[in-house]
């Protein structure tokens, strides 16, 4: 069964919703005198609602199949050129697509509302078959935005619990956490500082939340740094942690950056790792094994990820009801960073 091509919005649908004329519509969304600046707000609010698409070529295609899919990240392009995530993920999804002769159009934007405006120029021109949503937020209005009439086919790659009912992609992060946390108080560690990525995401509020749940349970003193993302933060965390009172003896990481920013700061302030104090990262990149001392991390196959999502939305485009699929749950490699307290 393959998806029907949603329905092309035309301006008579818009000028029913608004309560005008076509012709009214047709001065609003041309920018044109003849009517008040009231309706021409409202006409252009129910177009961009509808996903009204105002070319001749974006009529073309939207009924007519690009073979591409789109992903953007809003992130910054600095982040992104030192964070080894997103290239694997990246090739991952590349490795899929290219199998079935498809394309990927990449994107990055400046903010989530950059991000979300791109999404909905891709949706009214159809510019791609499907999107990929990354970097899930609480109540985040691109899931809104997904499952409103014209939306274009998409995979969340994030936990269903935000995923609005859309099809998603997810890997165990609240276990992966309670996972690190048991195996450093296994070795006597009592403080463990969690150096945390952006708050707003919700997978940061979730590997938060089980941190502090599994720290408490255990009768642990938990301590949250939080960041974003990047090594400079990831060593001002650190250092800040290491040179204040109540020093956390173990360090878990939200990625793998931060984490080999974080050992460079323990060193230099003269602690051993692990003698003085433990650390683990996040994501496992080729940087854990080759630093010095060897990173411990909580480890998936991030490629494999990328090509699973990207399956995802192949179902979906072939019209597959909406599920949720757990990929992974991280797991804990232990290496050379991670001692008894």
């Amino acid at each position: 069964m393959t998806r029907p091509s949603p329905k092309r919005v035309t301006i008579s649908d818009i000028a029913r919703r608004a309560g005008v004329s076509v012709g009214a519509v047709s001065f609003a969304l041309n920018g044109r005198k003849g009517v008040s600046e009231e309706t021409r707000q409202r006409v252009l609010r129910l177009a961009e609602e509808l996903g009204w698409a105002p070319t001749s070529a974006a009529r073309s295609l939207a009924e007519a199949k690009t073979d591409t899919f789109g992903l953007v990240l809003a992130r910054d392009p600095r982040t992104l050129g030192v964070e080894s995530f997103y290239m694997q993920f990246i090739a991952g999804l590349e490795a899929e697509l290219t199998r079935r002769s498809y394309g990927l159009l990449l994107q990055v934007a400046a903010s989530p509302r950059d991000e979300l405006a791109t999404l909905k120029k891709w949706r009214n021109a159809r510019r791609v078959d499907g999107v990929i949503l990354v970097d899930l937020a609480v109540d985040d209005p691109r899931v809104e935005l997904s499952v409103q009439p014209n939306a274009l086919p998409v995979v969340a790659v994030g936990d269903p619990g935000v995923a609005g009912g859309l099809t998603s992609v997810w890997t165990d992060d609240a276990e992966s956490t309670r996972q690190a946390v048991r195996h450093l108080a296994g070795l006597g560690h009592r403080r463990i500082a969690r150096v945390s990525g952006l708050d707003f995401l919700a997978h940061t509020r979730i590997r938060n939340d089980a941190f502090v749940a599994e720290m408490t349970g255990l009768g642990l003193d938990p301590l949250l740094l939080r960041t974003d993302y990047t090594p400079e933060s990831g060593a001002r965390a650190t250092r800040a942690a290491l040179t204040g009172s109540g020093r956390p003896t173990a360090l878990v990481y939200d990625n793998d950056v931060m984490a080999v920013a974080g050992l460079g700061v323990a060193l230099e302030l003269g602690f051993g790792v692990p003698a003085d104090v433990s650390i683990v990262a996040w994501d496992d990149s080729p940087f854990c094994a080759y630093t010095y001392p060897t990173l411990s991390a909580l480890s998936h196959d991030v490629v494999a990820f990328g090509s699973h999502v990207a399956r995802r939305l192949f179902d979906v485009l072939a019209g597959a009801e909406p599920g949720a699929f757990l990929d992974s749950t991280p797991r804990l490699i232990t290496r050379g960073s991670t001692g008894p307290a």
